[in-house]
């Protein structure tokens, strides 16, 4: 409602002010159409001002922001320098002197836009340049790394709308991946296919508040990627999304955050308790005499005390104990004589219990 009235009370002001340069146009010999001229041009620049306005409702304020002090700074060292070559100025002409300063000026101008526009995301502490390092939608963003993008499962973890964090794709993890589909290794190509297929599909979420992040900081000149992205994250303040194992230690050893999609699977897995029952397909024999494995849908390894001797059936099995590593779950349980089928229904009652 309040752009609305907004621009209501634009577009009334762009008719006063195309009427008075009528009445300015009458007042003056030209054509008869200029006085038309005049209005019609003001009102149609007001009205493409408001539909630009419209049609772009995101609006980038940190590139905004960049011009408005680009061009601030700009004009206040014009002014400086053309107090400072007063001197040398005194001696040549009026014409000389205001092409020295509009020549200047652009110079200057265009100079301080560019430097702020490409240094924008340095600069933390100074007001009110601090807003252009504000970590959107969230407390801390999101570094992403290379095998969490080409691994996938990030975009769809995004969609279920859990993570309202900033995401950081760096320009150097984006390079890495895009060597990896132009590989000429047909496995690795594909890999990296889909994690450019992953970038583009969170580019395109309206949701999602992604950004890529152009710049790389003195420090991190003849780093490893890996090192990168750890002074990276340690530089935004943010936390790294990987699903390297050596990452993950690297960037603790540092003292930055780490967010491991594989720690994420892992918890959110079915917790079953000792004592629980549920049907398995025993696939292979396990490593101890008697023992068979066999695995979830989420591919939890299960270990079946006494499952050796049905290996390619369906079984029923009472859960002994859980154990929890840095590769996964693995549960142990003992075989059950009896029907499959009726362990599969007390599996769902467990699940059900569960949730």
């Amino acid at each position: 409602m309040a752009l609305i009235i907004l621009r209501c009370v634009f577009m009334v002001v762009a008719v006063g002010i195309g009427s008075y340069l009528v009445t300015l146009s009458l007042d003056s010999p030209g054509p008869g159409y200029l006085p038309w001229v005049a209005f019609l041009g003001t009102t149609s620049l007001a009205g493409g001002v408001i539909a630009a306005d419209v049609f772009i409702p995101r609006k980038q304020i940190d590139i905004i922001s960049g011009v408005y002090f680009g061009l601030l700074v700009g004009v206040l060292l014009t002014y400086v320098f053309t107090l400072a070559l007063q001197p040398l100025l005194a001696t040549v002409g009026v014409e000389a002197r205001t092409a020295t300063q509009l020549v200047l000026g652009m110079v200057l101008c265009y100079t301080c836009i560019s430097f702020l526009l490409q240094t924008k995301d340095d600069f933390r502490f100074i007001i009110p340049y601090v807003e252009f390092s504000k970590e959107i939608k969230g407390l801390r963003p999101y570094v992403l790394d290379t095998s969490v993008v080409i691994d996938g499962r990030i975009a769809d973890l995004v969609e279920t709308n859990v993570l309202d964090n900033q995401l950081v794709m760096p320009r150097f993890v984006l390079t890495e991946l895009q060597g990896i589909a132009d590989s000429g290794d047909k496995l690795r190509r594909a890999r990296g296919r889909r994690g450019l297929d992953v970038l583009n599909r969170l580019r395109n979420n309206e949701h999602v508040d992604f950004k890529i992040y152009d710049r790389e900081l003195p420090e991190m000149e003849g780093q490893p990627v890996d090192m990168k992205l750890v002074l990276l994250a340690k530089h935004l303040e943010g936390k790294v999304v990987t699903g390297d194992y050596n990452l993950n230690k690297v960037a603790r050893l540092h003292n930055v955050s780490v967010i491991n999609l594989n720690d994420i699977a892992n918890s959110l897995k079915p917790v079953y308790l000792p004592g629980e029952t549920f049907a398995v397909r025993v696939v292979k024999a396990g490593e101890e005499l008697g023992q068979g494995v066999g695995y979830l849908d989420d591919g939890t390894m299960i270990v079946v005390e006494g499952g050796r001797d049905h290996i390619g059936k369906e079984v029923r099995i009472s859960v002994t104990s859980v154990l929890q590593t840095s590769a996964g779950r693995m549960i142990f349980g003992r075989y059950l004589s009896g029907d499959a089928t009726s362990g599969a229904a007390g599996a769902v009652g467990a699940g059900r219990g569960t949730a």
